[in-house]
């Protein structure tokens, strides 16, 4: 069914039917929109049902349909309001009789700028609450108290900073600081699916500055706020405390990375920096150690996606020491340690955390593909058939280390005859 046929069934029986929620803002932002959800008033559920008899009911506390239009698989909701009766997101009492309007159901929404509807067929904007022109301005503005109903909505609002690159207004901030208490309850689930997609903006460092200057960072991510205050030695670190620094370094590898995983392990590359004893600062000896002990009490609390975890740890262990080596064979083995790791961080997403941290990468990381591909190219199948067991395995390093000085050696010689460019 087109949605032109959808919406002519509805209004033939006195029904009003809308486009609402993100399509709306988004087409208003002038990107390309995705799943369009709608919205249906003036009709008892009954009615809907005997209308669309092969629509398949999937909302619980209220109706959600899914409707085929325009051959795709659509939301449609009743309209409805809300009463918080409760503590969280579950907390509401919802009605959705067929007199509740569109301004109505608006109204109960987060943002203004996801309280906008477009009426069908003629796609009239509905806009109670000036949505598109916060739009246009880049704010995001709470649409009313409610907003602090959902506790969820203080890191979603933060989220969408960070993605729309948009500002939040100051009652809406206020708003936020006003959900600390319950955001302490709220399913951790909830939270990470907020990080996760706060992490795959283009500067997701928006997203926690949002969080601090409302006041409820300590309560959804304590082990980041620890790091607020935490003085760095200045001439290495001009750009301020470990906090600083930190939203700095996940920027700078959301810059040359998409892979989350990488995103996340630039996030918590310096946790450690957070326990620091007052008296040892500004310097953070140890920290390495530290960080893992907070990344792990972080998993405790929450548990962490697997390869989050898996690409934290590997990169708080080495991203000290990866820019300082010089021994061969410890070249060798971080390089086919990175290579392990492939599946949740490859080589390319470990030298973006690397160089946002330290602003450049030695020679054996930039040309780690070619060492790992020269390397690769011995394997223990090519051992003496004398040699057993761990003298394999010592065989096997030995001649690939060998090998990655031989490579290594002819890039540099190559650097300075200006035939490879800089290493």
């Amino acid at each position: 069914m087109t949605e032109e046929a959808f919406a002519k069934v509805l209004r033939a029986h006195g029904a009003r039917v809308f486009i609402v929620g993100g399509w709306v803002r988004d087409a208003l932002r002038h990107v390309r929109p995705h799943d369009k959800d709608y919205m249906v008033s003036g009709i008892a559920e009954v009615d809907f049902q005997q209308l669309f008899p092969d629509a398949q009911k999937v909302g619980h506390g209220f109706p959600v349909y899914l409707v085929s239009i325009d051959g795709c698989l659509s939301e449609v909701a009743f309209a409805r309001k809300e009463r918080k009766e409760g503590q969280g997101y579950r907390g509401f009492r919802v009605s959705y009789d067929p007199s509740v309007t569109v301004e109505e159901d608006l109204y109960r929404r987060d943002t203004t700028m996801n309280s906008m509807a477009l009426e069908l067929p003629a796609k009239t904007l509905i806009d109670p609450y000036h949505g598109a022109r916060d739009v246009e301005k880049g704010i995001i503005r709470a649409v009313s108290p409610h907003f602090m109903e959902d506790p969820v909505r203080a890191l979603r609002a933060a989220r969408q900073a960070a993605e729309f690159g948009f500002s939040i207004a100051e009652q809406t901030s206020r708003y936020m600081h006003a959900c600390r208490e319950e955001l302490q309850h709220e399913p951790q689930e909830r939270i990470i699916a907020e990080l996760r997609r706060a992490l795959q903006a283009e500067r997701p460092s928006v997203f926690f500055r949002a969080l601090e200057r409302a006041g409820i960072l300590s309560v959804t991510f304590p082990e980041l706020s620890l790091l607020i205050g935490k003085t760095q030695p200045p001439e290495y670190h001009p750009e301020g405390d470990a906090w600083q620094h930190t939203l700095l370094v996940v920027d700078g590898a959301a810059s040359k990375t998409a892979n989350v995983a990488a995103r996340f392990a630039a996030l918590v590359h310096d946790l450690g920096k957070g326990t620091t004893p007052k008296a040892m600062e500004p310097h953070h000896y140890g920290h390495e150690q530290r960080g893992l002990e907070q990344l792990a009490a972080w998993d405790r609390r929450v548990t962490l996606p697997k390869d989050w975890l898996r690409a934290g740890r590997f990169l708080i262990e080495q991203h000290m020491r990866a820019p300082l080596l010089e021994r061969p064979g410890k070249i060798a083995a971080l390089l086919l340690a990175i290579d392990k790791q492939r599946s949740v961080l490859t080589l390319a997403d470990f030298n973006a955390v690397i160089e946002a941290d330290h602003h450049s990468l030695p020679d054996y990381l930039r040309h780690g593909e070619r060492l790992l591909a020269a390397m690769h190219g011995i394997s223990g199948k090519d051992a003496p058939k004398e040699l057993r067991g761990r003298a394999i395995g010592q065989w096997l390093a030995g001649r690939q280390t060998a090998r990655l000085v031989r490579e290594l050696t002819a890039l540099r010689a190559a650097s300075r005859l200006g035939d490879a460019g800089t290493i």
